[in-house]
């Protein structure tokens, strides 16, 4: 199968290939809704080692610059509660933690997830997580640029792989809100 967008050697259904996935992940893809058939979710073999954003788009694809997206776990804090959330943007933007993402959770103070927080709630590695799997209940905000792309990059829950899924299929994730604004230059 040749990948929708960038230049992949493995490109497979995630379907497929469940046994490639975080329990997770696969689990997600499994137990799959939407109008987007789970089919059209394309796993891509990538190197961790060739993980850094200018390394990654080098070796796989320019194009993939434009159309990648960061997962990144916040935890919003208001009266001792704490509410976790995923946050995607495109890779060539950062979340708007203090405006946007505080403003969403009616959160006193919003913030990055510590790295063993993010893990440890969400069963995937660092460097690899996805809105695809997330535990339920959790709000997914989803900037509106990244629902606009026919497909965007995304991790699949590990270092090893990504996800390749088109941008409606990610607003249709369980707890999804797409926001204006969320990425900010």
């Amino acid at each position: 199968m040749r990948a929708p967008i960038g230049d992949f050697e493995t490109a497979v259904p995630a379907p497929d290939c469940l046994d490639r996935l975080t329990a997770p992940v696969a689990d997600a893809v499994r137990h799959w809704r939407g109008s987007v058939p789970a089919d059209r979710i394309v796993w891509v073999d990538t190197d961790p080692r060739w993980a850094d954003t200018a390394v990654f788009v080098e070796h796989y694809g320019r194009d993939l610059l434009e159309r990648s997206a960061n997962c990144v776990v916040v935890a919003g804090k208001r009266g001792g509660e704490t509410t976790l959330a995923a946050c995607l943007v495109l890779s060539t933007t950062r979340v708007d933690v203090n405006g946007a993402v505080r403003r969403r959770l009616g959160a006193r103070k919003a913030s990055f997830a510590s790295m063993d927080t993010a893990t440890g709630e969400t069963g995937m590695e660092y460097g690899g997580i996805t809105p695809v799997g997330l535990p339920a209940g959790w709000p997914v905000l989803i900037d509106a640029a990244v629902a606009d792309l026919p497909y965007v990059l995304v991790g699949s829950g590990s270092r090893r792989g990504k996800l390749l899924l088109p941008g409606k299929a990610l607003a249709e994730l369980p707890g999804a809100e797409v926001v204006e604004g969320l990425g900010i230059a």
